[in-house]
């Protein structure tokens, strides 16, 4: 005889954060979505550094450039999230035989926690000397830089969309340096018409462009990514 229930407890609840003694009530909000956001709740289940992997995971599932063998460059890379999805797809531990083994270059202001599989440096990706140190880490040209990085919120939007543009123009030109011919770049924008000479640029060197909102992509962010594969050579 099969036992009927109510269903209580098959589905999941959404927590509610009270807004407690000296916290804002903004930061409360952050907090709840956080425990409410089903992307951290797989990431934590699936061994991932941050919910950001699921955005990579889902444009590479569509436009194939961490392919076997590829030599990355992950810009932005703390927490290490994106490095992680690149070592397993390019077979950067050389765990998949019979495929090429690539190499996984991860950059960032900060000290990464080491992902195997990846070299995780300190750099300023912005300083003299850049591109030049990061061929030698990466032994080579790569066939793929990818940025996720980003600024504090200022709270101002129109300042963060701009702060935003900058580093992705900055990633840009360090693509322009490093990629070899035919390799892609991805890196996050803001929608709101200031990326418009960064897209155009890229459109003069790279085969293709594409603009695309992952659905990891919180629906209230207008956080989306730029795809460019085919680089031409540098300008």
């Amino acid at each position: 005889m099969t036992k009927k229930t109510s269903g209580r407890g098959q589905r999941d609840l959404k927590v509610r954060v009270k807004t407690a003694r000296g916290r804002k009530p903004s930061s409360t909000r952050w907090l709840e979505r956080q425990l409410n956001d089903p992307y951290v709740k797989r990431a934590k289940t699936e061994g991932y550094r941050g919910r950001a992997a699921f955005k990579i995971l889902e444009l590479d599932d569509t436009y194939r450039f961490l392919l076997p063998g590829a030599r990355v460059v992950d810009l932005g890379a703390a927490p290490g999230g994106w490095s992680q999805v690149a070592v397993v797809r390019v077979n950067a531990l050389g765990s998949r035989r019979g495929k090429p083994v690539g190499r996984v270059l991860g950059l960032d202001l900060q000290q990464v926690e080491p992902i195997p599989g990846s070299d995780q440096r300190v750099l300023d990706v912005m300083a003299d000397g850049a591109v030049e140190q990061i061929k030698t880490w990466l032994g080579g040209g790569a066939d793929v830089v990818m940025s996720d990085m980003a600024t504090a919120a200022s709270g101002h939007k129109q300042t963060d969309h701009l702060r935003i543009i900058a580093l992705c123009e900055a990633a840009a030109d360090l693509a322009f340096d490093v990629l070899d011919t035919g390799g892609t770049f991805v890196a996050k924008v803001l929608a709101g018409g200031a990326e418009g000479g960064v897209q155009k640029r890229l459109k003069q060197l790279f085969s293709k462009v594409a603009n695309v909102k992952p659905a990891a992509s919180r629906a209230d962010s207008s956080e989306k990514f730029v795809i460019a594969t085919g680089f031409r050579g540098p300008p």
